[in-house]
């Protein structure tokens, strides 16, 4: 339940077009198991595509789709791009005549894609459950249920960053959600934005799709004509990884993922080799207050990106109050600032003088140091292979200083 609730706050975060079309999915699926029920016949068990619970279903061979959605919900990007599965009027009537024919094609066509378990073996609860769970959530369809793009503030906000903010680049929109990429794309061309194309999981070749919309960084400038070439690409995941995309210096976060994982790499299809632009920039659509007091999207994000930040050293800012606190670490370790690492920063010296000044101090104290360490091998390897035994499995050894020795007065690190 728990999973399945943050899942529908998740799509809402995304675009209230997403979230209308999982909470109108999820009724339509509990009438399903519903007409199961009350016929006596078996439940379906297992997977059901997007596709297949649209009555205005598309004939094609069952082989043939390959993106599935979770019976849970519509939880990442794998979900059918022209799926539009929503009803019009919202009744109990309505979808118990689409769960019917749905019913039909999983017991026909699509027998084997399910198994199959008897009514009879759930407890009687089910029913009673799943009847008030489809009411209670048909209910906020029929007061909400009829979206209208013209008020979607977030929308609005994207149309203005593509028309006047920056109304003559190229700019890469990344959502987690095929169905608000489809969303977006007919909106914003409704609206008159041109040049513009959806990538998702489901589309026929998304890599020609990477190249009309970044063509020089491709080699494909002299491929790519310039009424196919795209200005706004609005991708899912299915690009933030494996792609040449520096034509482009501006990224748009349109909801956040879960993981820093998704949300670095989009960045770095634009931050690469080859890039001309000075600044990436980056714009993030955060939740709606309400949204985030309940799954707490932003905190998370953040306090991940701090983590990251901490440990590998990353520089990006993805949040406008973000500061230059976040960064000021990796400015001062790139200009070489003392005292960097420890509890209090003893002065503004540069650590190249400052470890000059220790030698001096040393070869002053003791003339034979300089000698003794110019001796030393330019390598000293830390590791050596372990040849494995019955009790022991191959691998290396690691030496760590964890202790002195003492050599001329000096203390030296010594592998225990």
């Amino acid at each position: 339940m728990g999973f399945c609730r943050t899942n529908l706050f998740k799509r809402l975060e995304s675009s209230g077009q997403a979230f209308i079309q999982s909470v109108d999915r999820h009724i339509l699926r509990n009438y399903i198991f519903l007409h199961a029920i009350e016929n006596g016949e078996p439940l379906p068990i297992g997977s059901q595509n997007a596709e297949m619970l649209d009555s205005r279903f598309e004939d094609r061979d069952t082989e043939d789709t390959t993106v599935i959605l979770d019976a849970l919900g519509d939880d990442d990007d794998t979900q059918i791009d022209d799926a539009n599965s929503q009803t019009r009027s919202y009744t109990t009537d309505e979808y118990k005549q689409r769960a019917a024919e749905i019913y039909g094609l999983y017991t026909t066509k699509y027998k084997s894609r399910f198994k199959w378990l008897r009514p009879n073996l759930f407890h009687p609860l089910l029913q009673t459950e799943l009847a008030e769970d489809a009411l209670s959530l048909t209910e906020i369809l029929q007061q909400y249920g009829t979206w209208d793009p013209k008020k979607d503030a977030k929308l609005n906000a994207l149309q203005e960053l593509l028309t006047q903010t920056h109304p003559d680049d190229k700019v890469l929109v990344f959502t987690q959600f095929a169905d608000t990429v489809q969303y977006l794309t007919d909106a914003l061309s409704e609206r008159g934005t041109t040049q513009i194309a959806p990538a998702t999981g489901n589309s026929a070749d998304p890599t020609n799709l990477a190249h009309r919309f970044s063509p020089v960084s491709n080699n494909r400038r002299d491929r790519i004509e310039s009424e196919n070439e795209l200005r706004v690409l609005i991708s899912t995941d299915v690009l933030s990884e494996g792609q040449n995309l520096q034509d482009c210096a501006i990224v748009v976060n349109y909801d956040l993922p879960w993981a820093i994982i998704r949300l670095v790499p989009r960045a770095g299809r634009v931050d690469r080799i080859g890039q001309m632009a000075e600044d990436i920039l980056c714009d993030s659509f955060l939740p709606a207050e309400g949204v985030e007091r309940i799954i707490n999207l932003r905190g998370r994000v953040r306090t991940r990106l701090q983590q990251n930040r901490e440990v590998v050293g990353t520089d990006e800012a993805f949040f406008e109050d973000d500061g230059d606190e976040g960064n000021e670490t990796i400015v001062n370790l790139y200009n070489e600032q003392a005292g960097l690492l420890d509890d209090e920063r003893d002065n503004d010296v540069d650590l190249a003088s400052h470890a000059y000044q220790i030698w001096k101090n040393a070869t002053t104290q003791d003339s034979n140091l300089e000698k003794i360490v110019s001796a030393l091998p330019s390598v000293v390897y830390s590791t050596q292979p372990h040849v494995p035994t019955d009790n022991e499995p191959e691998g290396a050894l690691v030496y760590k200083g964890i202790d002195t020795a003492k050599r001329n007065g000096f203390d030296f690190p010594c592998a225990m």
